[in-house]
């Protein structure tokens, strides 16, 4: 069966560091440009980051650009490393398949096929 499992997240202080494992079954991941989104229950669901299939182009929010980084390795698994974490980084993060290689458009969710169920970050003292 054809998934994305998150897992990694929990309850870490301001400033702390956590990372987001985004792991695949049943197709390669590698194969597709693979993002982040995050949701806060009665929000919108935000983009925080993208990485085309090939690992060599990411796109970040300006939100976290400097703190989160992106990455992918040979295990099938993508990655959220989430540095300098502040209250407003809490939310549900999802990770996301898109139809394409390539990041351009990330933001559109219209471009994702499979999504995982998530997994909660909380940050808080």
């Amino acid at each position: 069966q054809l998934q994305l499992v998150e897992s990694g997240g929990g309850l870490v202080q301001p400033g702390g560091s956590l990372r987001l494992a985004c792991a695949a079954s049943a197709f390669t991941l590698n194969y597709y440009a693979i993002s982040w989104f995050r949701q806060v229950p009665g929000k919108e669901r935000e983009g925080v980051s993208c990485i085309s299939s090939l690992g060599g182009s990411t796109n970040y929010a300006d939100s976290v650009k400097g703190r989160f980084t992106i990455s992918r390795d040979n295990t099938n698994t993508v990655y959220l490393q989430m540095n300098g974490l502040k209250p407003e980084d809490t939310a549900v993060y999802y990770c996301a398949r898109r139809r394409y290689t390539y990041c351009s458009g990330w933001r559109r969710e219209y471009e994702y096929d499979y999504w995982g169920q998530g997994t909660q970050v909380t940050v808080s003292s």
